[in-house]
């Protein structure tokens, strides 16, 4: 039976990459039963497109996600860096699915600014050849990663991540995600805004943040490369789902073997009909 929640928030699913768990993300999805689904930036990674991957389970993705608006959940896809030629589209909505850079909802009296976060980079606004570099680099890490932790399952050891471990190491990293949420909850504060959720760093936070002009809760939903999480709102609390510490309670749905196969041109006109 599916779990009814008001509010999901996914980001940075980067399908189109190596990196992307979609068949776990396919497993989530289908146990779950959303009033709204925020998609909240880089859920297809346009940057790294050119290499022709997009496998089966990546389409079935997006299926899922067709699927879900056509049985009445509100999608609402907020644009990111790696799916930033979607932002001319900005405000077309088709059905139940709506493309946005920034959205504000209003929970049980409480105001919710949502947005990816890459306006924050400077590497992004200033230098985007360095940064489409900097996502081929990690692209090609967790490649490495994924081999690794193969390697690892099969001697019965867990799983590792090379790139927490780099962010965790490096200090320009550790500082840069600091100065990214203090800076996100500074703007949502000076805004009048109880919550502010971003994506973009991948990193899974809950937390308060109190300044001199008032406070706020910061709050990201992580990813589906690393770390296999989504913000959900039920019950009027925000809480951090992590697909590994929960899969077992999802119970069994037949993603381990996708059959589901369909072109580009039959998705898109899917999409413009509005079916699911």
């Amino acid at each position: 039976m599916k779990r009814n929640v008001d509010v999901i928030v996914l980001s940075d699913v980067h399908l189109g990459t190596y990196g992307c768990h979609a068949q776990a993300l396919l497993h989530y999805l289908k146990s779950v039963n959303p009033s709204k689904l925020i998609l909240n930036g880089d859920i297809i990674d346009i940057w790294q497109f050119k290499k022709s991957y997009f496998p089966d389970s990546h389409f079935a993705v997006i299926k899922q996600l067709l699927d879900m608006a056509y049985e009445g959940c509100e999608i609402v896809y907020i644009t990111g860096n790696h799916d930033e030629l979607l932002r001319k589209f900005s405000h077309v909505k088709f059905g139940n699915i709506q493309l946005a850079n920034k959205l504000v909802l209003n929970l049980a009296g409480k105001s919710t600014w949502i947005f990816h976060g890459d306006v924050f980079d400077v590497s992004i606004q200033h230098s985007k050849w360095l940064a489409k570099l900097g996502g081929w680099g990690y692209d090609r890490l967790i490649q490495v990663n994924t081999l690794i932790n193969w390697m690892l399952l099969k001697v019965g050891k867990e799983r590792y991540s090379l790139s927490k471990r780099i962010k965790n190491t490096v200090k320009k990293a550790v500082k840069f995600i600091a100065d990214f949420e203090d800076t996100a909850s500074q703007l949502a504060i000076e805004g009048k805004y109880d919550y502010v959720i971003c994506g973009h760093i991948h990193l899974p936070q809950i937390r308060e943040v109190v300044t001199k002009k008032g406070t706020c809760i910061y709050m990201n939903s992580g990813d589906w490369v690393e770390n296999l999480s989504a913000l959900e709102y039920h019950h009027n609390e925000w809480t951090i789902f992590y697909y590994e510490q929960r899969k077992h309670e999802l119970g069994k749905y037949p993603v381990e073997e996708i059959l589901f196969k369909n072109s580009i041109e039959d998705l898109l006109e899917n999409i413009l009909k509005g079916k699911g």
